[in-house]
C-alpha cells in the first residue's frame, strides 16, 4: 500500500537517535497508575531512544493493509492500517530492534511476549473504538504492552461498560503498559482528533493458555 504522509520528525528525538535505537531498560522515570478492579497501567517516558528512526523504518518496511471490521449490522473499513507479526515462527518483523523489544520487556515482565504488532494511524481521522483485546479478556490478568511512535496522541481507558475515562498522553518512544485485570475490566480507545500528524503504535502481546 502506498503511503503519502507528512510528517516532521522531533528534532530532540533526531539528536537522541545519533547513537542509533537504544532502550531504558533500568525502569527510570516508569509509573504504575492502579486502576480498578485489579487493573494497572505503567508510564515509562521516553523508553525508547531513537524513537523517530525506528518510525521511518516501519513505515517504509511494513506491508500494511487495511482490515474490515463488524460494526452492528455492517461491515466497514477500520479506520487505521495495522499489521502483525509472530515471534515463533515465520520470517517475523522486517526491523530486528522489534525482537529485542520483545525480550526485554518479556524479561521485566515475566512473559513470552510472541507476538508484535503496529497500528498506523494516518492523521487525526484513524481512531480506534472502546475495546479490549479479544482472547484477553477472557482472562483472569494479562499483559499487553505498547510503545508510541510518530505524533501524541490521546490513549484513552474507561471502566468496561462505561464511566470516568483517564487519559494518557505518550509521546515519541514512550512505553505503556496494560496489566493485571486490564483488558477484561476496562477498555481502551484513540479517539479522532481534528488534526494530528501521523503515528504508529506498537503493540506487543505474550502467548494464552488455552
Amino acid at each position: 500500500m502506498a503511503l503519502d504522509l507528512a510528517w516532521q520528525p522531533s528534532l530532540l528525538d533526531t539528536a537522541a537517535a545519533g547513537a542509533g535505537i537504544e532502550l531504558a531498560v533500568d525502569g527510570r522515570g516508569l509509573r504504575r497508575h492502579e486502576l480498578a478492579g485489579g487493573a494497572w497501567v505503567d508510564h515509562q517516558p521516553g523508553w525508547l531512544r531513537g524513537a523517530d528512526e525506528l518510525f521511518t523504518r516501519l513505515l517504509e518496511l511494513t506491508p500494511w493493509r487495511r482490515r474490515d471490521i463488524r460494526m452492528y449490522e455492517r461491515v466497514l473499513p477500520e479506520p487505521r492500517l495495522t499489521h502483525r507479526w509472530s515471534l515463533d515462527d515465520g520470517p517475523g518483523p522486517p526491523v530486528p530492534v522489534l525482537r529485542t523489544m520483545a525480550a526485554a520487556l518479556g524479561e521485566r515482565y515475566r512473559v513470552a511476549f510472541t507476538q508484535v504488532g503496529v497500528n498506523l494511524y494516518r492523521h487525526g481521522a484513524d481512531s480506534v473504538a472502546w475495546h479490549g483485546d479479544r482472547v484477553a479478556r477472557e482472562l483472569p490478568s494479562a499483559v499487553v504492552a505498547l510503545v508510541s511512535l510518530g505524533a501524541v496522541r490521546p490513549f484513552r481507558l474507561r471502566p468496561s461498560g462505561g464511566g470516568t475515562s483517564v487519559r494518557f498522553l505518550p509521546g515519541p518512544g514512550d512505553l505503556l503498559v496494560m496489566g493485571g485485570s486490564c483488558q477484561r475490566t476496562w477498555q481502551h480507545a484513540v479517539p479522532k482528533v481534528r488534526t494530528a500528524g501521523p503515528r504508529i503504535s506498537v503493540q506487543f502481546r505474550h502467548a494464552y493458555p488455552r
